[in-house]
């Protein structure tokens, strides 16, 4: 079935390229014979036909549930997580039994504005103990240095050491969150997700699914919306000093619906999918007077170079109430192109000449959303 029809398409490929106009009103520019011709064949050998039925609903439906082996999964151990000091911290250090070592609280002052800051060389002064190395050291490090330092002085000095000015290091949250800023790296620790907690969460105009972290040079793509409705607590990450967390817009989480239906245009997915029952419906459906249900197509792009495949080409014959059922069960995918044709020969030989030669750009979509 895949091979026939193959066939037909490259058939009236030949016959839009020689400049035959089998729709009224389809026109055809730019489109000749020869070198043209023999370029857009080639790309039909490089495109996957598939029949949307029950067994290829199951086989994707099989896939997105393996795509997550919660066998593998491990969440983050921040058992061992101590904060280090660095350049700009502000601490107080008391020491028990001698009030002259510890400043008093102020009413009017703070304890960072009264506390002692690791200073550029990464030291800190204290009474007896002066240039006390700080930063790259943990709290009870610094402690129980001091305590070794006033030892000399103080017989068994008991000495509280506090960090109440996290200055040093800090994670940024951009992009669309109600808060987006700059959030210090504390003595608690901080997973993505808390980041994008204390961040308001994100706007409606989000993309769970484009969510980078970036980590010194390394920036990976987080799943979010795999934490969030399957669990997958492998996407999290502990922050870091420096780490950068971007939620894109979602812009491109939509679909394009073309041809003979009662209103083109985008359809948005939305984070619990889309189906292609509902993209039809969100645009009036297909005109049932003109549109053949049987010419139902949705291209999807693939990686050329990675796959040695241009697209995946779905089609649903819809004229009986078990298709219908198969198009609200078959999800779509960002970026996807749903094509309902009102003479298959005519209208999808249009699609497919000017959508096979540019599929990487959306230019391409905005030209036939145009005609």
């Amino acid at each position: 079935m895949a091979q026939s029809c193959k066939t037909i398409i490259a058939s009236t490929l030949l016959l839009a390229m020689s400049g035959c106009t089998l729709v009224p009103g389809g026109h055809f520019e730019g489109i000749g014979s020869g070198e043209q011709t023999a370029n857009l064949e080639r790309d039909l050998e490089k495109v996957n036909i598939h029949i949307i039925d029950s067994q290829l609903v199951q086989e994707h439906k099989i896939k997105r549930t393996n795509q997550i082996d919660r066998s593998s999964l491990a969440g983050i151990d921040v058992s061992n997580y101590e904060y280090r000091l660095g350049v700009g911290d502000v601490i107080t250090i008391g020491v028990w039994d001698h009030p002259e070592l510890t400043i008093p609280a102020a009413v009017q002052r703070t304890a960072e504005f009264d506390g002692f800051r690791v200073q550029a060389d990464g030291t800190i002064n204290f009474a007896y103990a002066p240039k006390v190395p700080a930063a790259g050291r943990t709290v009870n490090e610094l402690r129980n240095d001091l305590a070794k330092r006033l030892s000399r002085v103080i017989e068994e000095p008991q000495i509280d050491v506090k960090v109440v000015g996290f200055k040093s290091q800090k994670a940024y949250v951009t992009g669309e969150v109600t808060k987006p800023g700059v959030y210090p790296i504390t003595e608690t620790p901080v997973t993505l997700i808390d980041a994008i907690n204390h961040a308001g969460g994100l706007t409606e105009s989000a993309d769970w699914e484009t969510v980078t972290f970036t980590h010194g040079s390394k920036t990976e793509v987080i799943q979010l919306d795999d934490f969030y409705s399957e669990g997958d607590i492998s996407q999290n990450r502990l922050l870091q000093d420096g780490d950068i967390v971007h939620i894109s817009r979602n812009d491109k989480r939509n679909v394009y619906v073309l041809g003979d239906v009662i209103k083109a245009g985008k359809v948005d997915v939305n984070r619990y999918g889309l189906s292609l029952a509902e993209a039809l419906t969100d645009v009036g459906g297909f005109n049932e007077r003109t549109a053949d249900a049987n010419g139902v197509f949705v291209l999807r792009k693939r990686d050329l170079q990675k796959d040695g495949v241009l697209a995946d080409v779905y089609q649903l014959h819809a004229n009986n109430v078990a298709s219908l059922v198969l198009a609200e069960q078959f999800e779509l995918e960002p970026q996807d192109i749903v094509y309902v044709t009102s003479a298959p020969l005519a209208r999808w030989n249009k699609v497919i000449s000017l959508l096979l030669p540019s599929l990487s750009t959306v230019d391409a979509i905005q030209d036939i959303e145009n005609q």
